[in-house]
């Protein structure tokens, strides 16, 4: 237990060392343009986009990249809704860990302004007509009526994920937006310490499940990756229809159920693929689960991770 109090202090010292502004530090003034990529090449995967000019490539990724900014304001509300009430277990316990939590739930909620500009930069540069499915009200109901033990492994999930998209965005791509870039840089910087809280939280809230509990709580992150891939199928069809209509009007039937796979993987490959891959998510799962749960977790994620 001293050790978890000393790793929640660090994560308090961190995030003061790293804290950024919106304004000063990301936006700078700067605007988006509709000539620079949004998401690197290795995040929205257009490299299998072959049939796709140079310019309708470009276009692919602004879609996919204010559908990033979309799908981050969305989970930045769940995560730090469940991480205010996380933080009434330490109220008159532990307060370096009680000052983590806070300080995370600051954190999410600035992210979520953070995302919302960017979204409205991405809206003044990009024709009509684009639409963002799931409502974040409806989808933090959703997610926040299961366990706390499965709230912080999807959680968890997301941090570790947003990490692996950082790296991606500092590799040579050319064209990339310098404005996107920072919102990797600084976002990253953040959600790495907010990745070592959720790791604290979900082993504490384990150590207080019975065997039972925790059985129930495996089916529950199993529904929650499944309701998130639901959404991600559902995007990926009004980001097609949106892409057709704002750039390839003429695109063949054919060529439209291919777009909308390679989208949808795209989408699979952002929002759940890399965390499900990460080391150490893979790891603490394993830890927190018996081999039965991790059968069942295993076989629900393999039409995700295969499709």
């Amino acid at each position: 237990m001293q050790e978890a109090a000393c790793d929640y202090a660090k994560c308090v010292a961190n995030s003061k060392k790293v804290s950024w502004d919106i304004d000063e530090h990301v936006i700078r003034g700067r605007t988006l343009e509709a000539t620079a990529k949004f998401l690197p090449d290795a995040l929205s995967m257009v490299g299998k986009m072959a049939y796709l000019s140079r310019r309708e490539l470009v276009f692919m990724s602004l879609v996919q990249g204010r559908t990033y900014a979309n799908m981050f304001a969305v989970v930045e509300r769940f995560i730090g809704a469940k991480m205010l009430d996380l933080a009434s277990a330490h109220s008159l316990g532990d307060q370096a860990a009680l000052e983590a939590l806070v300080r995370f739930v600051d954190e999410e909620l600035k992210h979520q302004r953070l995302f919302e500009r960017i979204d409205r930069l991405a809206a003044a540069v990009m024709p009509p007509g684009y639409r963002f499915i799931p409502s974040p009200n409806e989808v933090a109901t959703f997610v926040l009526g299961k366990s706390a033990w499965a709230v912080l492994a999807l959680a968890l999930h997301i941090e570790l994920f947003t990490q692996d998209h950082y790296r991606m965005s500092i590799e040579p791509d050319e064209g990339l937006s310098p404005l996107f870039k920072d919102v990797f840089l600084y976002h990253w910087r953040e959600e790495s310490q907010h990745a070592v809280v959720d790791s604290l939280e979900w082993q504490r809230v384990d150590r207080l499940m019975s065997p039972e509990q925790r059985d129930r709580a495996v089916d529950e992150l199993i529904s929650l990756v499944r309701g998130l891939d639901s959404l991600l199928k559902l995007q990926a069809e009004a980001d097609t229809e949106y892409f057709i209509s704002g750039c390839r009007p003429a695109i063949s039937s054919g060529q439209i159920v291919l777009l909308h796979s390679q989208v949808l993987r795209a989408y699979r490959r952002q929002y759940i693929v890399a965390g499900v891959k990460n080391h150490h998510f893979a790891t603490l799962l394993t830890n927190l689960t018996d081999a039965a749960q991790l059968g069942r977790i295993s076989k629900a994620l393999r039409p995700i991770m295969e499709g």
